[in-house]
């Protein structure tokens, strides 16, 4: 276990500079599909989970959207999400189950938009959010056991075993 970050809204450079290599294992087990599920917070409280895909960049994990999206319009009215990776077509669950929850940002100034635009190829206008992590859980078959790995801003990384 490795030393303490900073409290709740951590980057993910954050994650990474506190648990290196479960920052490594989490951010392979998103690159292995492109499409994510995302689950944000309707108007009146209720869930809406949605298909998207995430970006690593800049010390930060990125999500974008299409202008006006349902989800973009959640997270505007409520930052609060949780994030699912695809698990995959097969049964094997390889790389294990990974999942994480936080705070959305949502990134309005026209020139950093613009920047973020040119360096990912993509045009302008899409809503663009930074998060900012309140845990990360990783659950994945080692043996005989279930592992269950967290993280939160501030604590060190948490590992249960379950036969």
């Amino acid at each position: 276990m490795t030393a303490q970050t900073p409290a709740v809204g951590s980057s993910w450079a954050d994650f990474q500079h506190a648990e290196p290599d479960f920052a490594q294992t989490v951010q392979a087990r998103f690159a292995r599909h492109r499409h994510h599920v995302l689950a944000t917070l309707r108007k009146d409280g209720s869930p809406r989970v949605t298909g998207l895909e995430v970006i690593f960049r800049e010390g930060q994990l990125w999500l974008g959207m299409m202008p006006d999206s349902l989800k973009a319009r959640d997270l505007v009215r409520d930052p609060r999400l949780a994030l699912h990776a695809n698990p995959g077509t097969d049964d094997s669950m390889d790389g294990g189950d990974v999942k994480l929850s936080g705070r959305a940002v949502e990134i309005t100034d026209p020139e950093e938009l613009a920047r973020f635009a040119e360096a990912i190829e993509h045009p302008l206008p899409f809503h663009l959010f930074r998060v900012e992590l309140a845990d990360v859980v990783r659950t994945s078959v080692e043996g005989d056991e279930m592992v269950l790995r967290s993280w939160r801003p501030g604590e060190e990384l948490t590992v249960r075993r379950r036969r």
